[in-house]
């Protein structure tokens, strides 16, 4: 087994779990639909990155934000029984933006779409011509 693999299986792990947990749903009622959307470990395993969205606006990611600072010790918790590593690693979550921006585009193309759709063509004049 090679070392230099064994982050990225740990995250997929960890992602995967984390997937499940929520899936399953949280006691708290501030997380909402959560998507782990990547897990980024430490080389030592002591700490995972967790990247995630949820479905809503500002203040839904906020209030889910203090919910999943909230379960950390839980999650935490639910990563060391059920993958059995000999360190648990300590857990951050950072809201992936990435996803943001890529909605963002998305909404944007449509945008320009609709509007060339609903744009009537444009006579063919000579006057128009340069």
């Amino acid at each position: 087994m090679t070392s230099h693999h064994r982050p990225e299986r740990v995250a997929q792990m960890v992602q995967e779990l984390l997937g499940e947990l929520f899936a399953r749903g949280m006691r708290d009622p501030r997380i909402g639909l959560v998507t782990i959307t990547g897990v980024k470990m430490s080389p030592d395993l002591r700490e995972a990155r967790v990247f995630w969205t949820v479905h809503g606006d500002a203040e839904q990611r906020k209030h889910t934000g203090r919910g999943l600072d909230k379960a950390r010790g839980f999650l935490r918790h639910e990563i060391g029984v059920q993958l059995k590593l000999r360190v648990t690693p300590e857990l951050s979550f950072t809201y992936d933006e990435a996803i943001d921006r890529g909605e963002r585009i998305e909404q944007l193309i449509r945008q320009v779409h609709d509007e060339e759709r609903s744009r009537p063509p444009a006579p063919a004049s000579p006057e128009h011509e340069e």
